[in-house]
């Protein structure tokens, strides 16, 4: 039986981490897909402590940078013949950020990251998770978006370039594309091998440290909020899950929450002409780069 092969963006710290090293315990190959080698190779001897038998491999990819998506696309595609699960962990979301940041093409940071960045990835992708049996893509949304209701992606302004810039909104308007993108994605997947479906992450515990410019206020805020959050080992098993599941294999479109129940009345909540607007701004920004 052929080796599963499956590629975790953003795998050398957190849910990526721990969802590496679950996934890679049931015999899949798994390539850690991260911007810093050197992160990267600490997380993956941290994985290898704990089991020195599991198939784990590093490739370099900054999801916000398009020559790297591409230059990443193309090694993978030299070097394997398929691909099985193909899971969007990486993100932009730096609590700290009061001024927003660019992309080398010039995008705005998080929307490029966290949406356009794994709908370039997944298209360039997309041939060789055609050539699996059971092909699953899991997109990563926020379970957030429930408090805001009012959320909506401005395809008018994704980058804030004419709004005042919040670093939360940018987030989670990026977060909601990703979701719509979801939807679109598996209905131009259906009647194929490959499903393409959606977590919505809840709280998970983050490292303070890594903002140290957060003011006081907010670190408290966070701290507080630390001993309602899950671990990040509880999120990635629903990863591995979703992944791996033969109860899953069928599930096409859906959203889940962090739990990995389906939010069954989410996905239709987005109605067609919505998506299809943000399917249409989204292959403006692809085509142009």
């Amino acid at each position: 039986m052929e080796q599963k092969i499956c590629i975790i963006t953003g795998a050398n710290s957190g849910i990526g981490k721990q969802a590496a090293c679950l996934i890679a315990q049931q015999q899949v190959h798994v390539i850690m897909a991260c911007r810093n080698r050197g992160r990267a190779e600490k997380a993956c001897q941290d994985i290898l402590s704990v089991d020195s038998s599991m198939s784990l491999e590093i490739m370099i990819l900054d999801m916000a940078d398009n020559i790297s998506i591409k230059q990443f696309s193309e090694r993978f595609a030299q070097k394997f013949d398929h691909l099985d699960i193909l899971i969007h962990n990486a993100a932009d979301f730096d609590i700290s950020r009061k001024k927003p940041a660019y992309t080398p093409q010039g995008i705005e940071s998080v929307w490029a990251t966290n949406h356009l960045g794994p709908v370039m990835l997944t298209e360039a992708l997309m041939p060789l998770l055609g050539k699996s049996t059971d092909g699953r893509i899991i997109t990563i949304s926020s379970k957030g978006l429930a408090m805001l209701p009012f959320t909506k992606v401005d395809t008018s302004d994704c980058e804030f370039r004419k709004r005042r810039y919040s670093v939360a909104k940018a987030y989670y308007q990026s977060k909601m594309a990703q979701e719509m993108y979801t939807v679109w994605l598996a209905r131009q997947l259906k009647g194929t091998s490959v499903t393409a479906n959606c977590i919505r992450v809840g709280a998970v515990e983050i490292d303070i440290n890594r903002y140290p410019d957060l003011p006081g206020f907010l670190k408290k805020l966070y701290s507080m909020k630390k001993k309602l959050s899950i671990s990040p080992k509880a999120m990635a098993e629903i990863y591995a899950l979703l992944a791996l599941e033969n109860q899953f294999a069928s599930s096409n479109g859906v959203i889940f929450d962090e739990h990995g129940k389906p939010l069954k009345a989410l996905a239709s909540k987005y109605s067609p002409p919505s998506i299809e607007d943000v399917m249409k701004i989204t292959k403006t920004y692809l085509q142009g780069n």
